[in-house]
C-alpha cells in the first residue's frame, strides 16, 4: 500500500475546522492543508499578530481559501471561554487541539497551573467540553489531540498534576502528553457510552522541525542548547510539513477508530502515517476517570452534554 500523502486527503468543502497553535510549525501546516482541502479554518491563536501574519501566509500559499484568526489563549480559562461563546452555534466538524509548548522552565498560567500541564492537557481539555455542543451536533465530528511519543517517558502524578512537589521539565511535559493520551482515552469512552459517532483520536508528529523544541532555552538566554536543538531540526527531524501528517490522517482519514493513536512510522519519529506505539497507562480506564474528575474541578468544565 502506498504511503498516505496530504494528496489523501478527502475533500472537506462544507467542513470547518477548528486548529489552535495555527500561527506556526504542524498546526500552520494542518490548516493549510485543510484549507486546500476546501475546508473552512479558524486558526486559533494566543498573538494576534502572528495569527494575522499566519492568515496571510496561508492565504498566499492558498489563494481562496476561507480562514480566519481568532484570538485563544490556552493558558488562560477566561480566553478560553470567551473564544467559546463567541464561536457560538456556528458548525464544528474538526477539533485539532495542537498548540503546545516544551520542556519550559517553572511557569504559571493565569488560572495558577504549571504551564505545561495548563496548556498542554488543561486549556484543550477545557476548550473540548465548551465547544462539544456544536461538535455533537455535526455528524462525522472528531476531536484529534496532538500528544508525543515522549509521553513514554512518564506517567501523570494524580497527586501532584501541577509539579509542586519537584518540577523536572521533561517529565512534566511527558505527563501533560500523557494527560492528552488519557483525555483522549476517556473522551472517546464517554462518546461511546451516548451514541454519538465524534470520533476522539490522537497523533503525534514524531521529531518534526519547529520552535517548539528550543522554546525553553530562549526563554533562559541558553544560547548552546538552542544552537544544539536546531542541529537536531537540521539533522534528524522531518519536516514540519510530514510531521503534520498524522494530525491530518486522523482528522481525514476514513475509519480512523476512537482512542487511536497515529504517528510516523514504523520507527515512531519520522515516516508516513501508522499505527502508534503508547504506553499502557494511557488506556488506564482508572486513571483516565481520576484525570477527567481532577481536569473538571480545576478548570470549572464540566461536559454537561456526556453526562445525558
Amino acid at each position: 500500500m502506498a504511503a498516505w500523502t496530504a494528496s489523501d486527503i478527502p475533500d472537506q468543502s462544507g467542513r470547518t475546522a477548528v486548529v489552535t497553535g495555527a500561527n506556526s510549525g504542524i498546526g500552520h501546516v494542518t490548516a493549510r492543508e485543510l484549507a486546500r482541502r476546501g475546508a473552512r479554518v479558524v486558526l486559533a491563536c494566543r498573538s494576534e499578530e502572528r495569527g494575522g501574519d499566519a492568515v496571510a501566509r496561508l492565504l498566499s500559499e492558498a489563494p481562496g481559501a476561507h480562514v480566519e484568526f481568532r484570538r485563544l489563549d490556552l493558558g488562560d480559562l477566561s480566553s478560553i471561554r470567551s473564544f467559546a461563546a463567541t464561536y457560538g452555534s456556528e458548525r464544528l466538524d474538526l477539533l485539532i487541539n495542537n498548540a503546545g509548548v516544551m520542556a519550559l522552565p517553572y511557569r504559571r498560567t493565569a488560572d495558577g497551573f504549571e504551564t505545561q500541564f495548563g496548556v498542554n492537557h488543561l486549556g484543550h481539555f477545557a476548550l473540548t467540553g465548551l465547544l462539544l455542543p456544536r461538535l455533537l451536533e455535526t455528524p462525522g465530528a472528531r476531536v484529534v489531540t496532538v500528544s508525543s511519543g515522549l509521553h513514554a517517558l512518564a506517567n501523570i502524578d494524580i497527586g501532584d498534576l501541577n509539579s509542586e512537589a519537584r518540577y523536572r521539565r521533561w517529565i512534566a511535559y511527558a505527563r501533560s502528553k500523557t494527560a492528552n493520551l488519557l483525555f483522549t482515552h476517556e473522551l472517546a469512552r464517554r462518546l461511546a457510552a451516548t451514541g454519538s459517532d465524534v470520533v476522539a483520536a490522537a497523533a503525534h508528529p514524531g521529531y518534526a522541525s519547529t520552535n517548539l523544541q528550543g522554546a525553553g532555552a530562549r526563554m533562559e538566554g541558553r544560547k548552546g542548547m538552542e544552537r544544539f536543538m536546531a542541529l537536531g531540526n537540521l539533522v534528524v527531524a522531518q519536516s514540519a510539513d510530514a510531521g503534520a501528517l498524522p494530525t491530518l490522517y486522523a482528522a481525514t482519514a476514513p475509519g480512523v477508530r476512537p482512542d487511536s493513536f497515529t504517528g510516523p512510522g514504523p520507527l515512531g519519529y519520522r515516516g508516513a502515517p501508522a499505527r502508534s506505539w503508547r504506553a499502557k497507562w494511557t488506556r488506564n480506564d482508572v486513571a483516565g476517570e481520576r484525570l477527567w474528575a481532577a481536569s473538571e474541578g480545576l478548570t470549572g468544565v464540566r461536559y454537561e452534554a456526556l453526562k445525558g
